[in-house]
């Protein structure tokens, strides 16, 4: 074990002489002061733990990321063009580098019964508001990049939905990032919460502008309330230079339903953790997803869905697509405890490689402790059927066409998942555009 924070990682976390944001309400420093704490009983995942086995933190540690205080105030709304999806109506938050950027939001008129908020003006406008909420579903033990994230937190949403409110527009949050003198890393923080019967949307997107270096370490908290319903989409297509973390946890009550699609083109190194547990019947999770993977490129979900009460659902359904020398983890855990009975949960892992120097590795797993469930698992890795390829070039269409549209074809049942038809359509054309230009070796 490390006796201080994890080498690499101490400016992270270090304050900074540009930081004029002050020290936060005494709970919260009480929290990252435990955050602290655990980072120093942290030791380096390596190869040798199960979790890391196929995703090194070299590249991730060779950088000098910093922690930057400064606000990004130079952009304005036009700069936003290239980035917002046209037909699109939201709720829009907007985080530059990690920070709340009011200029570039535009919330419109909330419903009574919803607040949403930057998480730093709550902590000043009602700092008790996020008392219990704050690692409420991360749980006490915090890994490695949670930990470093509640020691170094910048920003983030807040979402709270009141109990029975349906809310008809979506929330988009947009993190921006933006290239700096020296290369940073953005850790916000952000909180959804829906009371009991509660229903929204929530669309996430992890954008660039231009090709920086920097890392974007996000912990996401997820609480549904009895029969709350949340759908929400992810969308992570940051600079090919960018180091991605997420740390996703969902907890549901009984009778909740969460559907979660992530999609993940972007970054040199990705990595997202989806966490999710159940504490009441009846609950149903439907998690999503599509990666592309192209040279220079390492994307890795890992998915740990824990099944602790009866009959409960969970479906895992995840596609890649991988090229050139792209390279994929999937790593799915389902676990079934011995009181689980009546559990339903199967986990799907396919993957179409478009080039034989491209590489994914697969793990589906299932813990299963009950005797009375309902639970399958199964991958798939495989080739463009040639057959195919050639059946629509001898049509005239020209190879590179001709493989956007096979591979929409294959990717096309996660992206009908999407909630919107202007972000089905916004991510048809950006998965198109990819795969047309894909090189095959």
């Amino acid at each position: 074990m490390s006796a201080a924070t994890p080498s690499g990682f101490e400016s992270w976390i270090a304050a900074r002489p540009d930081d004029a944001s002050g020290p936060g309400p005494a709970w919260l420093e009480d929290q990252r002061r435990e955050a602290m704490d655990q980072l120093h009983a942290h030791a380096l995942p390596s190869s040798k733990d199960e979790a890391w086995r196929y995703t090194s933190l070299k590249g991730l540690l060779e950088q000098e990321f910093t922690r930057s205080a400064e606000t990004m105030t130079a952009l304005q709304p036009e700069d936003l063009e290239e980035i917002l999806i046209p037909g699109l109506e939201s709720h829009r938050i907007v985080l530059v580098n990690g920070r709340y950027a009011p200029e570039l939001s535009a919330l419109g008129d909330l419903p009574n019964g919803v607040r949403v908020s930057d998480l730093s003006g709550l902590l000043v406008s009602d700092p008790d508001a996020l008392r219990d909420r704050l690692n409420q579903v991360v749980g006490e033990r915090l890994g490695l990049f949670a930990a470093l994230n509640t020691a170094g937190l910048d920003d983030g949403l807040v979402a709270l939905i009141a109990r029975g409110v349906i809310l008809e527009r979506p929330i988009e949050l947009i993190h921006v990032s933006v290239g700096l003198d020296t290369p940073r890393v953005a850790q916000p923080r952000n909180i959804v919460a829906l009371e009991d019967g509660a229903q929204a949307t929530l669309i996430e997107r992890y954008v660039s502008l231009g090709d920086s270096l920097y890392c974007t370490n996000s912990v996401l908290e997820l609480s549904l309330g009895r029969d709350a319903v949340l759908r929400h989409d992810r969308i992570q297509t940051e600079s090919p230079n960018a180091f991605h973390i997420t740390g996703l946890y969902l907890r549901q009550a009984a009778g909740s339903h969460y559907q979660g699609v992530n999609i993940g083109m972007g970054a040199r190194w990705a990595r997202t953790d989806i966490n999710v547990g159940f504490s009441g019947e009846h609950a149903e999770c439907d998690l999503e997803g599509l990666y592309l993977a192209g040279d220079g490129q390492l994307i890795d979900y890992h998915l740990d869905v824990n099944h602790s009460v009866p009959k409960c659902r969970s479906k895992e359904n995840f596609k890649g697509i991988l090229y050139g020398k792209g390279r994929a983890v999937f790593d799915g855990r389902v676990f079934v405890a011995q009181d689980a009975q009546k559990t339903d949960a199967a986990m799907s892992n396919r993957n179409l490689m478009l080039s034989e120097q491209a590489e994914v590795n697969t793990k589906p797993q299932l813990e299963i402790n009950a005797d009375d469930v309902k639970c399958s698992h199964g991958t798939t890795v495989g080739q463009m059927e040639p057959e195919m390829l050639f059946y629509l070039r001898t049509r005239g269409i020209s190879a590179p066409l001709a493989r956007r549209m096979l591979c929409l074809g294959f990717a096309g049942e996660i992206i009908e998942t999407l909630g919107s038809e202007a972000l089905r359509e916004h991510i048809a054309e950006q998965v198109g555009q990819r795969l047309e230009s894909a090189p095959l070796s």
